[in-house]
């Protein structure tokens, strides 16, 4: 995959490429997903998506990591209070439903087990910030002793819980605000509970 575009026009045309295929990808999954809606929906044409990204496994990697970055970046991790940071995860769940559903197609398509996030050109990950929060919090008695990744996939795992992929019941938006604040304080009760130093 090539550098994002350096003039406007080229950086607008990768963009709406991006948009389109994280709306692609997260509604069809990577086999289901079609390059011509792509290109159709982005105003755009194989040509250009080629070049930007070579292949369609290419134009995926760059939606998932596009994706990663903005959950990263949109929900910062506060190792000492775990059970707000999984309220805040809940929320942004009900805000970018596509970001779940790409991270459940990376898991049924590309990688059944193990983790979904590769190391950077440099080592590191793009989660390592989260463990090593964590990790920091332990040290500090904040928080129960354990694994720190282990620590940060359950807190994660219980966010999901009325997540888009959920086996038992999917939240909406829409839904009444007192339905959400519900949820929020059992999500943040249990977390405390299930974090608190031992």
């Amino acid at each position: 995959m090539s550098d994002e575009p350096t003039t406007a026009r080229g950086a607008a045309s990768y963009r709406r490429l991006l948009d389109a295929a994280t709306h692609e990808f997260a509604a069809s999954g990577i086999a289901g997903a079609r390059i011509d809606r792509v290109i159709t929906a982005a105003d755009s044409n194989k040509t250009q998506m080629y070049s930007y990204f070579g292949s369609k496994d290419g134009l995926f990697d760059a939606v998932f990591a596009r994706a990663q970055r903005e959950f990263t970046e949109s929900v910062q991790i506060e190792g000492h209070d775990l059970a707000d940071w999984a309220v805040r995860l809940y929320d942004e769940y009900l805000r970018r439903p596509d970001l779940v559903r790409l991270i459940t197609w990376a898991r049924l398509e590309r990688r059944p087990h193990g983790s979904l996030v590769d190391p950077e050109p440099d080592g590191q990950r793009v989660d390592d910030p989260k463990v090593h929060a964590i990790g920091a919090a332990q040290e500090a008695g904040q928080i129960r002793e354990g694994d720190p990744a282990d620590i940060m996939a359950m807190v994660i795992a219980m966010s999901m819980a009325w997540s888009p992929v959920s086996n038992v019941y999917a939240a909406h938006p829409e839904e009444p605000d007192a339905v959400h604040e519900q949820r929020r304080a059992m999500l943040r009760e249990w977390v405390l509970t299930a974090t608190a130093p031992q």
